[in-house]
């Protein structure tokens, strides 16, 4: 049976019901695990010999407190994380996370200088971690991502994007050609109809799902090997 592909609406659905009574799950929990997932995607792919240098970039909402934690743990294994934050968040688990960023000194671009640090962070990043927008999204881009979009993908750089590409509609894809087109793409909890247009490594992480959820909703995941927190989609999966 096929893995199923998400809407917008069904991932939100999900999400509401990991953090309600059915599920139980705290936000902090589901953001430490996803952040997880993301590091071990990178780590995966690109070795911290040969790309050490990683720009993790993160917007304002849920998905930047995915990639916040993502560069803590990519700082415990070994790599260089910088954080971009165009627009930070203002809850104060963001808040949080930035700080437990900052007391394992990791590099954080001031906001207000952002924009102007950009190219420059940019030339001396081996890799990119894409963590801006999440299912949520909806086009066109708006400042002031619209400039940072633009410079990410003219920099030639390889990049992971977390859960669907930023600029991308989570249901249409990059249909109105904004978008990031990253090299890998790792989905959380199941992947979303737009993925079905991404064409390069795909990975899933989503181990946290329980197995009422899954059923439920019929998700089909696949197994998760040893105890990883990712597992990488065949490239001729089916809808």
């Amino acid at each position: 049976m096929s893995i199923r592909f998400l809407t917008a609406q069904l991932a939100q659905q999900i999400d509401e019901e990991l953090m309600n009574t059915v599920g139980a799950f705290g936000l902090d929990q589901l953001m430490e695990l996803a952040g997880l997932a993301c590091a071990q995607t990178l780590s995966t792919v690109y070795s911290k010999e040969k790309y050490p240098k990683v720009l993790v970039c993160c917007g304002p909402g849920n998905q930047g407190g995915d990639g916040l934690v993502a560069a803590r743990h990519l700082g415990m294994f070994g790599y260089e994380p910088t954080i971009y934050m165009p627009k930070p968040g203002s809850k104060d688990i963001y808040q949080r996370l930035r700080k437990q960023c900052i007391n394992m000194g990791i590099s954080i671009i001031p906001p207000p200088a952002s924009a102007e640090e950009l190219p420059r962070v940019l030339q001396s990043s081996n890799i990119i971690l894409d963590a801006i927008f999440g299912f949520s999204f909806k086009p066109p881009v708006r400042a002031p991502f619209d400039d940072a979009l633009k410079l990410i993908s003219a920099s030639g750089l390889p990049i992971v994007s977390v859960d669907i590409p930023s600029g991308w509609d989570v249901e249409l894809g990059n249909a109105e050609g904004v978008g990031l087109n990253p090299d890998v793409l790792l989905s959380l909890t199941a992947p979303k109809i737009g993925a079905k247009y991404f064409k390069g490594r795909h990975f899933l992480g989503g181990r946290f799902v329980p197995k009422t959820i899954q059923e439920k909703f019929q998700l089909n995941l696949p197994e998760y090997p040893g105890f990883d927190q990712i597992v990488e989609l065949p490239r001729n999966y089916r809808m």
